[in-house]
This record gives C-alpha cells, sequence and structure tokens, in this order.
C-alpha cells in the first residue's frame, strides 16, 4: 500500500473496522453484563428477520426494515426503532453488531439520541473510540444507578445533546465521564477513583 494520505487513512479504517469487529465479539461473550441482557425467547421473529438482510448495512435500512419489532426487557418495551440511529452513517457490518444495541436497549436508546444529534455536526467525526468511551460512561450509569430507572443515563445524554446544540462539538469522553461522576456524586452514589467513572 502507498505511503500517502489515502494510504494511511485506508489503514486507518481498517485498523478501526477490526477493533469494532473484536469489540462486537467481545460484547457479546460477556458474561458480567451491568444491564440486564434481553432474554433470548423475546428475539425470535426479530433474529429471522435480521438474519435475512443484507450487511453491512446502515441504521436507515435496520430501522425500515425492522424498527417496529418490539424488544422486552426488564427495564420495559422497545422498538428497535428506538434503540438503533436512523442515519446512513451508522454502519453496521454483521447481524452481531445489531444485537449488542439490542442487548442493552437502554444505553442504546442514549447512544441513539447522541449519534441522531451528532449528524447536525458540521466536520465532526464521531470516531469508534470516543463512541465506546461514551458507551462504557452509560453502562457505568446503568450499574450504579440500577433501581432509579437509569435517571443518570438520562441526565447525561440529555447534558451531551446540550452540550452538541450549545457549543456545536462533541464534548470529549472525558468530560463526559467527569459529568457523570458529578451527577453520581450529586445524587448520592460513591464513586472510587480506580473506577472508569472516578475522575
Amino acid at each position: 500500500m502507498a505511503d500517502n494520505k489515502g494510504g494511511r487513512d485506508k489503514q486507518a479504517r481498517d485498523a478501526e473496522r477490526r477493533q469494532q469487529e473484536r469489540d462486537v465479539a467481545t460484547e457479546l461473550e460477556r458474561g458480567d453484563e451491568k444491564e440486564p441482557p434481553v432474554e433470548a425467547a423475546e428475539l425470535g421473529d426479530f433474529e429471522t428477520e435480521l438474519e435475512a438482510m443484507n450487511f453491512p448495512t446502515t441504521g436507515t435500512e435496520i430501522v425500515a426494515t425492522l424498527g417496529d419489532h418490539t424488544i422486552e426487557s426488564v427495564k420495559g418495551s422497545y422498538t428497535v426503532e428506538d434503540i438503533v440511529p436512523e442515519t446512513d452513517e451508522e454502519t453496521f457490518d454483521s447481524p452481531a453488531a445489531v444485537r449488542v444495541q439490542v442487548q442493552r436497549p437502554t444505553v442504546a436508546a442514549a447512544m441513539k439520541r447522541i449519534v441522531e444529534s451528532s449528524e447536525t455536526l458540521r466536520n465532526s467525526e464521531f470516531s469508534w473510540t470516543q463512541r465506546k468511551a461514551y458507551e462504557m460512561t452509560f453502562q457505568e450509569l446503568a450499574a450504579i444507578d440500577a433501581d432509579d430507572d437509569d435517571e443518570g443515563i438520562t441526565a447525561i445524554s440529555d447534558w451531551v445533546v446540550d452540550q452538541i446544540r450549545e457549543k456545536e462539538t462533541l464534548p470529549a469522553s472525558r468530560a463526559v465521564r467527569r459529568q457523570a461522576a458529578k451527577f453520581c456524586r450529586t445524587n448520592g452514589y460513591q464513586v472510587r477513583v480506580d473506577e472508569w467513572l472516578g475522575i
């Protein structure tokens, strides 16, 4: 491959894609779910139609095909449209990538809001590493306030969307973690320094 900007960009995209694939595989194998997983029995028809789709595919195509499917979780009912960003910028390489979204509907719904809001930004890329950091923050909030209707996830996703609208930029992942830690401490949740939110 030529050592020019195009070649380096392709190498970076390939490395990011490989990391995405590893992350998806890890997510599916994890046994220590912070958000209770959706029961496999709930995914029957959804799984069948998902497997019939051609991949890679966009969030827009998934919502158009499967958007009205309802997923029941211990936290409530969600449609696929509630948890998959309806955008052509969001690409899913395999059914497994979509399953990761469905397995954590609370976090996925928050990320959907942020991804769709970030589309209004010019010259701003929502990188895979930044996205994973946001997701980890939401997963930690889900674990901390498991009994509180995900108030923390709602508060922080609202804050991120407000930052996008007001400052016309995606807040740094460190700023999101800091805001999440502030929320936790303000609401009486202990955050240790050695934890993800202990910033």
